[in-house]
């Protein structure tokens, strides 16, 4: 019941994470950086997919997937065009690895150290999607700041 929960959690946003990307009218804006604003929403888009693409696609989907995690940070000017298709991808690797995942791996220990200590499947995957949450609202504020 919790997997097809946070599946399910974590299709809406990527769909959200598509509908803010796609409404940038200007694709430069997206990589645009502003006073006190350290990160674009191209950038946080690219956070989000490396992130999810390494924790959920690499570890629990075993799709060999190798994180350049600077890059997402520093990576600009990539088109709208291609964010979204990476979005796309990102929304098939999720289904793929919970369809994977059993209630019964929830309990059992995450098989990367991420943080200072030990964790289960299900913490983690909790901390993801509110981390995913959390990065979509900064673009959206970002999107409706600067996109004008």
């Amino acid at each position: 019941m919790l997997t097809q929960t946070l599946n399910t959690i974590f299709i809406r946003d990527l769909n959200k994470l598509q509908q803010e990307i796609a409404a940038y009218n200007n694709d430069a804006t997206m990589w645009m950086v502003d006073k006190g604003i350290a990160n674009s929403g191209g950038n946080l888009c690219l956070h989000l997919l490396g992130n999810i693409n390494t924790y959920i696609g690499a570890v629990i989907g075993n799709s060999g997937y190798v994180r350049n995690r600077p890059l997402e940070f520093t990576d600009t000017g990539i088109p709208k065009a291609d964010l979204l298709q990476r979005i796309d991808a990102t929304i098939a690797l999720v289904n793929h690895a919970f369809a994977q995942l059993t209630e019964e791996d929830l309990p059992k220990e995450y098989p990367m150290l991420v943080f200072e200590q030990p964790m289960t499947y299900e913490f983690f995957l909790v901390h993801l999607a509110a981390h995913l949450s959390y990065h979509l609202g900064q673009i959206n504020y970002h999107r409706r700041l600067l996109d004008v």
